[in-house]
């Protein structure tokens, strides 16, 4: 069951499944090549983690990226990212030192190639890296359930947006600043990372919103670069 909802969580994130979209269980199970049950138990807790909801006459389909949602999540992600980073640069400063420069090449790696797929991996992994050198288990448990939509937003704006290289400058501020075990500067400089980003992708959404053009009616084409985009 798991390895089908992960599935069905990639079509979301990368875009081949849209927004609104019917999702058959038959289908599904013949496309995955499973039976139908683990494929009722995906869609049952998709449903439950807001990714899939009911629609009159349609059965389940992909819901809608909801914005007081992502306003909330960030919302929340302006403090515990801030806290996590102060924490990084108290207790794992000398990992951030040792690690850190393979995370920020990744990410620069990405950002040239244009790759959604690698920047939202390389996102990821240096957030999760900061979670976990806090040493606060707590900050990861509370934040992994939203991982998965900050992946679908990711994927939705970046296809839009303009260069991610703001973001990987963010990003290895907050790096220097824990790696120098600067608690103030690096909590400083995450906050204002993820409320520069609230505002970027809330901005983003909005727009496609009102010009009524559903998000994930972009595809996200794997390992394609801006250059050939262009």
């Amino acid at each position: 069951m798991e390895q089908v909802f992960e599935a069905i969580v990639a079509e979301v994130v990368e875009g081949r499944l849209k927004s609104q979209d019917r999702l058959i269980q038959e289908d599904i199970a013949s496309q995955l090549g499973v039976s139908r049950q683990p494929v009722q138990q995906a869609l049952l807790l998709l449903r439950a983690e807001g990714f899939v909801q009911e629609a009159p006459g349609r059965g389940l389909i992909v819901a809608p990226i909801d914005l007081k949602f992502v306003q909330d999540v960030y919302e929340v992600r302006s403090v515990t990212e801030g806290l996590a980073c102060r924490l990084a640069a108290e207790r794992g400063a000398e990992q951030a030192r040792r690690e850190g420069p393979a995370l920020m090449k990744a990410g620069r790696f990405a950002e040239a190639e244009g790759s959604i797929p690698m920047l939202i991996d390389a996102d990821m992994r240096f957030h999760k890296f900061l979670y976990e050198i806090s040493g606060n288990r707590v900050i990861k448990e509370t934040t992994a359930p939203h991982w998965r939509h900050l992946q679908r937003i990711m994927a939705e704006v970046l296809m839009r947006d303009e260069s991610p290289q703001q973001i990987w400058d963010q990003h290895e501020q907050i790096m220097e600043a824990i790696a120098r075990g600067d608690p103030k500067a690096a909590e400083r400089a995450a906050k204002q990372h993820i409320m520069k980003a609230a505002d970027r992708y809330m901005a983003r959404l909005r727009s496609m919103e009102q010009a009524d053009v559903p998000a994930s009616d972009i595809a996200v084409k794997k390992g394609k670069t801006r250059r050939q985009q262009s």
